[in-house]
């Protein structure tokens, strides 16, 4: 085995002598310090710098004496970040952890006044972001009487230290730290290592509180499913305020000693595949599904024998695959040509799908949602090698992968060796072991219902366990959607907005497995009447509800009511109808509840009509 595929163990077994999250930082320096940790695009000269072991420690010093400057924290104190993928992110979050602070991380793209709410309800000191017009958007939107101080990382002139929440450059932030003495104690296992806020059904996010341990342990349990080389080489993209990402392309390539590109933009993610070749990739389905509507797309345009060529070398591969990974080999006539054409069409099909990724794939990953079967197989079969794991911020966040080898593509792999599951009532899986959160902070009830009364937590996810330990998910209990980007959205309340304006009697939002969220809607007849004359429509007409003026009008009104949501939870579509849902047409319960499976089935050629029309396909 060469130097460059010889596998990590020796750095898989030094793991497990840490105890807190600095500790994968600063492990290399005595090892590798000159190694590339990250790889980042600079603006100014327009290249891709390096970043080593040693710059990123040197830099993180200088983080933390500025936080220790700040004579308003202690240890303990929550500090957040709204970043987007960026060095930066890491040198808060290193310096935080080893100065015993709680980083909060916030979405990058989540509304003010959601990112107000987590600043107000962690209790943070200090917000460190990249933009000035992120905190004034924040500050216009909710007072956060908790926060001391606002640090800039892109703005250089921006400081303003007598206003009444201080506002500093990051030259100026570290500038202060210059001479301030580092607290004498580190942090401990037990400390907590983030408060991670996530989706629930109350509408507003909840806080789950991950300690070092928690997240250390979940490390190790994913290296011992899946066992990467020494030198391998990572992009990030997914964002960092997400624990799927956090755990495996940071924490897990930081200490493991590879390398990490930060992806400069998703719409220059494809120019970044082939830029940074990663052989481990984490992403949620619907960059695959993209990547594969574009392929189809293309294929549409070529001629019949390409597209025959095409499905030939997938049925090819998928043979090879099912072989290689112990699964039942579908039989077939020709099945004997394989041996005979199986390399001349990889190199025809299987080439030029992995070429979009870099042609350097190892281990890529697909977390966060269902995977399509279709794309799964096709991309499986063209030797883009995707495991799919599951997993929840209340753990870490992985609880199970598939191996290699014996990847099952149909479910979500066996749990980590380190990781209990069990079927509970409904067959709700339930796990346990050391990477389950704390409890959810400040909310005890809360965290005492999502926990079964002898200690399992409760996914709310029905499933199967094959006699193998593979799980297959098949629902949920919780009727929480998750979008194909890996977006959790409680619908309930989302829907309670939507109807607090008088045009919407019902409505009910969709997008499971979907890249964003749709609004199904019944139209209350008086105030139709009036928005439809006012845009010159007749009301009578069942043509005026599909009018480009009408639905423009209705997704203005549905943003407007929905303000208050993350930007992921907004509807981006919506469908106007006049018939009420009620128990005579079959759609409520005697209790008045939605059918949900029934209006989407009744509905399902207006769903599909809905995202059709945003990507453009028709």
């Amino acid at each position: 085995m060469s130097s460059q595929k010889r596998l990590a163990t020796d750095r898989i077994k030094a793991l497990d002598l840490l105890t807190t999250l600095p500790e994968l930082l600063t492990q290399h320096l005595t090892i590798r310090p000159d190694d590339v940790a990250y790889k980042v695009w600079d603006n100014g000269t327009q290249a891709w710098k390096d970043l080593t072991f040693k710059n990123v420690f040197d830099t993180v010093h200088e983080w933390r004496h500025g936080f220790s400057a700040r004579s308003e924290l202690v240890r303990g104190d929550r500090v957040a970040m709204l970043l987007p993928n960026c060095p930066e992110a890491v040198f808060f979050d290193m310096a935080a952890l080893s100065n015993s602070l709680v980083p909060v991380p916030l979405h990058a793209i989540d509304t003010p006044k959601s990112s107000a709410y987590i600043l107000n309800d962690s209790g943070a000191k200090v917000l460190v972001t990249n933009k000035l017009l992120k905190w004034k958007q924040i500050r216009e939107a909710a007072a956060t009487p908790e926060l001391k101080l606002v640090v800039l990382t892109d703005e250089t002139d921006a400081d303003d230290l007598d206003a009444p929440i201080p506002v500093m450059t990051l030259k100026t932030f570290l500038e202060s730290g210059k001479g301030s003495v580092l607290p004498s104690e580190g942090p401990k296992s037990t400390d907590l290592a983030a408060l991670v806020y996530t989706s629930g059904t109350t509408g507003n996010p909840k806080g789950v509180m991950l300690t070092h341990r928690n997240i250390l342990s979940n490390v190790r349990g994913v290296l011992k499913n899946i066992t990467p080389y020494e030198h391998e080489t990572w992009l990030s993209f997914l964002p960092l305020s997400h624990t799927f990402e956090r755990t495996t392309s940071y924490y897990v390539a930081l200490g493991l000693g590879h390398t990490v590109g930060f992806n400069r933009s998703i719409a220059r993610l494809q120019e970044d595949f082939k830029a940074i070749r990663p052989s481990v990739l984490m992403s949620v389905p619907r960059v695959y599904e993209m990547i594969y509507s574009k392929l189809r797309d293309g294929l549409a345009k070529k001629s019949g024998t390409v597209r025959y060529l095409f499905d030939w070398a997938v049925e090819v591969g998928w043979r090879r695959y099912c072989r290689e990974n112990g699964l039942p080999v579908e039989s077939s006539a020709r099945a004997w040509l394989d041996p005979i054409v199986g390399g001349f069409l990889d190199k025809k099909v299987g080439s030029q799908l992995r070429a979009v990724f870099g042609d350097n794939i190892h281990i890529f990953i697909s977390g966060g949602a269902a995977f399509s079967p279709l794309v799964g197989k096709t991309f499986l079969a063209l030797g883009v090698n995707i495991l799919q794991g599951y997993g929840m911020t209340e753990t870490s966040p992985i609880i199970s992968v598939n191996r290699e080898g014996v990847n099952r593509p149909n479910t979500v792999g066996p749990a980590l060796p380190n990781i209990e599951v069990r079927l509970g009532e409904g067959d709700e899986l339930q796990v346990r072991g050391p990477s389950v959160m704390q409890g959810y902070w400040h909310r005890e009830e809360a965290t005492r219902e999502i926990f079964t009364a002898d200690g399992w937590l409760k996914t709310g996810d029905v499933c199967s366990i094959y006699p193998d330990g593979c799980i297959r998910i098949t629902g949920r209990i919780k009727e929480i959607i998750v979008t194909s980007t890996g977006e959790k959205v409680p619908p309930a309340d989302l829907e309670a907005a939507i109807e607090s304006d008088r045009l919407f009697a019902q409505s009910m939002v969709v997008g499971d497995d979907r890249p964003f969220i749709a609004a199904l809607t019944v139209v209350n007849p008086d105030e139709w009447k009036r928005v439809a004359e006012g845009l010159g429509l007749n009301p009578d007409d069942p043509a005026s509800l599909r009018d480009p003026k009408a639905k423009r009008e209705a997704l203005r009104r549905i943003k407007a009511a929905t303000s208050g949501f993350p930007n992921y939870g907004v509807p981006r579509q919506v469908a106007l109808t006049t018939e009420p849902w009620s128990i005579d047409n079959g759609l409520l319960t005697p209790t008045l509840k939605m059918k949900r499976n029934i209006i989407r089935q009744r509905y399902s050629e207006e769903i599909e009509a809905l995202y059709a029309a945003l990507s453009g396909k028709h």
